[in-house]
């Protein structure tokens, strides 16, 4: 990730919540044995990047997710709420700024989308939980990587 020292840039990288226990009909479940696997090798892919800060929604499956990449950050997980996806009090607190977002098969693309002005990124099949999108900003001009940390 070479671009991101340069300062005058945003990066915003979206990942989808882990594995989440589907043997449970709780509406808020934890993550299963692989998603804390899985969240624990988020922070081994994202240790050599600098984030300034790491949001995550109130879910406890999004919660568990970004946990072990902010504590190896020392950095806090904070809240923020999808019916706002990126609206301006948001681009102000992350202007310039190397954020990591942690969201849900639907919030994720939908907030790529909002970011990119476009309406090309779908909703996340159910069981991938591996995709990471890195978003650029430079110059009010937007750009998307996809990369894929399935196994």
């Amino acid at each position: 990730y070479p671009l991101r020292r340069q300062r005058q840039m945003c990066i915003r990288d979206r990942i989808r919540h882990a594995e989440k226990d589907r043997s449970t009909k709780n509406k808020d479940p934890v993550l299963n044995e692989l998603g804390l696997k899985r969240a624990e090798n988020w922070a081994k892919v994202f240790k050599d990047i600098p984030f300034d800060k790491i949001y995550s929604t109130d879910y406890k499956r999004t919660q568990q997710t970004a946990l072990p990449t902010a504590k190896s950050k020392g950095l806090e997980v904070l809240s923020y709420g999808t019916e706002n996806l990126f609206n301006e009090e948001f681009k102000t607190k992350t202007e310039k700024q190397t954020v990591l977002i942690v969201g849900h098969s639907n919030t994720t693309p939908a907030f790529v989308n909002t970011i990119t002005g476009t309406q090309e990124h779908l909703q996340i099949d159910d069981s991938d939980n591996g995709k990471l999108f890195i978003v650029t900003i430079a110059d009010s001009k937007s750009s998307v990587i996809i990369e894929d940390h399935n196994e």
